[in-house]
């Protein structure tokens, strides 16, 4: 010990030099494959030879591939959609500002005369705007069998709409698009969104094509949140609602499945705070995030009838690597998703998943920091005036970015809500007791409940046709989930609720499979006769 501490700062210094000479850039880009250690081990007296590990081989040997290679580009993974630019200031409801964004979306049918045939449909978490296949792009798409000529979503009597969400990176603007301010990459700039901003985003897109009303807004899981959203917001310009496998709140369990994937991801050193884009991307915990997520689509007994307890190679040895048969089809669904998705993407749009209530405390406390908000817009544009800047110029987009909120006439989507929701409010006041004879009672929720009363509040103005299904199978928006929806618009007063739910084992991807039972109740439903 009194050696170590005489020892010179100068000698130190020769000791460790040649680690320096490890090439720095490397070294930075690709942490997780530069050791300390020696490349080999001395000689070892063990008892037993140390395992081998492919696995941990074949991520190294990716990892510098892609130190090497081109950077993956997102937004080619899918080709083939329309976009739509939206150039003015756009208010993110925690505060952040988009100075401007894209949608990309695809479309499929014929809009009528009258401009009333039109159904949106919503994704999931990691869906494009590819639901189904055309001639821009023939690969089939996530919904295919569900859309088309005599489809449940009928393509013959309907136009249907499906986009990629703002926040996504299949051709809308998020994370990995560019900021304009600085024409850099947003990365973590990009600011928290809600369900309800995508929804904004989509309906301004209704509105650069002349849709007024839609037929119906349709969505599975984060889908079926938006759908949920989109006849919250707008509920005059949404005739039937369609909520697949989805829920009115995020529940504990499912935030922590999405709260874990987050922490693997960003554990991965590649991910460095999100700023990753000219460097190595974190496919690593992108993969591990991805099987996590796999676990939680599929039920236990879908597993057992595919795989059982089967191993992959029944005549090795056992190993640490992937070895039965569902460790190996996870890894395979970690690995095939890695590339594909933007990082950023994955940890924006399941945080806002996260964050999705329809409670009227959650919606009212949005709308009040949007309105706070409000003079940042009206400041910015007394400026602009006053200098006399036109209001597409491009080299105005640092001003941009301080303006907190897009104005559709002269009114709000979510001041709009408010006064629908009071109207509907005042409505339900006049004929209480008259309504009360007719609702059905609740099987899985206390009415008495304040958080459950603030739920039913905040989805009084929903009165349109709604079909809510779910899935008994489904451990990520379990099947309770659905019937709260169900029952808490019920309880709010709307009569023309209907409530499926099926004996499926395929668990939350049902929505993806079962194209008889869950194709059957949609297209019931949307060819249902206007009273």
């Amino acid at each position: 010990m009194t050696t170590f501490l005489r020892y010179s700062r100068a000698n130190l210094f020769k000791a460790i030099q040649p680690l320096t000479q490890i090439n720095q850039r490397a070294f930075h880009r690709s942490p997780t494959i530069y050791s300390l250690c020696p490349l080999e081990s001395e000689p070892s007296t063990s008892s037993n030879p140390p395992l081998s590990f492919p696995c941990i081989d074949k991520l190294k040997s990716r990892t510098l591939e892609l130190d090497s290679g081109p950077e993956p580009s997102y937004d080619k993974v899918v080709t083939g959609y329309e976009t739509f630019e939206h150039n003015e200031p756009f208010l993110l409801d925690h505060g952040g500002i988009l100075p401007r964004f894209t949608i990309a979306y695809e479309t499929w049918g014929e809009l009528n005369a009258k401009r009333d045939n039109a159904i949106l449909i919503h994704t999931g978490l990691s869906a494009s705007s590819h639901a189904k296949s055309h001639s821009k792009n023939t690969k089939p798409g996530w919904w295919e069998d569900f859309i088309g000529p005599g489809s449940p979503i009928d393509t013959n009597k309907f136009f249907v709409i499906c986009t990629n969400v703002i926040g996504g990176c299949y051709g809308s603007t998020g994370p990995s698009s560019i900021d304009p301010a600085d024409n850099e990459r947003y990365a973590t700039r990009f600011p928290i969104l809600t369900v309800f901003d995508m929804i904004r985003a989509q309906f301004l897109l209704l509105d650069n094509l002349g849709i007024d009303r839609l037929h119906a807004s349709v969505g599975s899981s984060m889908g079926g949140m938006q759908s949920i959203a989109a006849a919250s917001l707008y509920p005059d310009r949404v005739k039937r609602l369609v909520s697949i496998s989805a829920c009115s709140r995020s529940h504990p369990y499912s935030i922590a499945l999405r709260h874990t994937q987050r922490q693997v991801l960003m554990s991965d050193p590649n991910w460095n705070k999100g700023f990753y884009y000219k460097s190595v991307p974190p496919h690593v915990g992108m993969k591990l995030a991805r099987e996590i997520a796999t676990i939680s689509y599929r039920s236990g007994p879908e597993w057992e009838q595919r795989f059982g307890r089967k191993r992959a190679h029944e005549d090795q040895s056992p190993a640490l690597c992937p070895d039965f048969l569902i460790e190996t089809y996870l890894d395979h669904q970690g690995e095939r998703f890695c590339l594909q998705y933007d990082p950023n993407s994955l940890l924006y749009i399941s945080k806002a998943m996260d964050m999705f209530d329809m409670s009227e405390s959650s919606v009212n406390g949005l709308l009040d920091q949007r309105l706070r908000n409000t003079p940042k817009l009206e400041e910015l544009k007394k400026r602009r005036s006053g200098r006399g800047l036109s209001e597409n110029n491009s080299s105005d987009d640092q001003d941009n970015a301080e303006a907190c909120r897009t104005i559709s006439g002269n009114t709000s989507a979510l001041e709009m809500r408010k006064k629908n929701l009071d109207v509907a409010n005042s409505s339900a006041n006049t004929d209480r007791k008259e309504s009360a004879k007719s609702k059905q009672p609740l099987t899985s929720l206390t009415s008495s409940d304040p958080a459950t009363q603030d739920l039913i509040n905040g989805m009084r103005n929903l009165t349109m046709p709604t079909l809510v299904l779910g899935v008994q199978s489904d451990i990520l928006f379990p099947v309770w989930q659905q019937k709260e929806i169900a029952e808490c618009l019920r309880a709010a007063g709307n009569k023309r609720v209907t409530y499926y739910e099926l004996d499926a084992m395929f668990g939350h991807d049902t929505f993806l499979i079962d194209r008889v039972s869950v194709g059957g109740a949609v297209k019931g439903h949307l060819e249902l006769l206007d009273e």
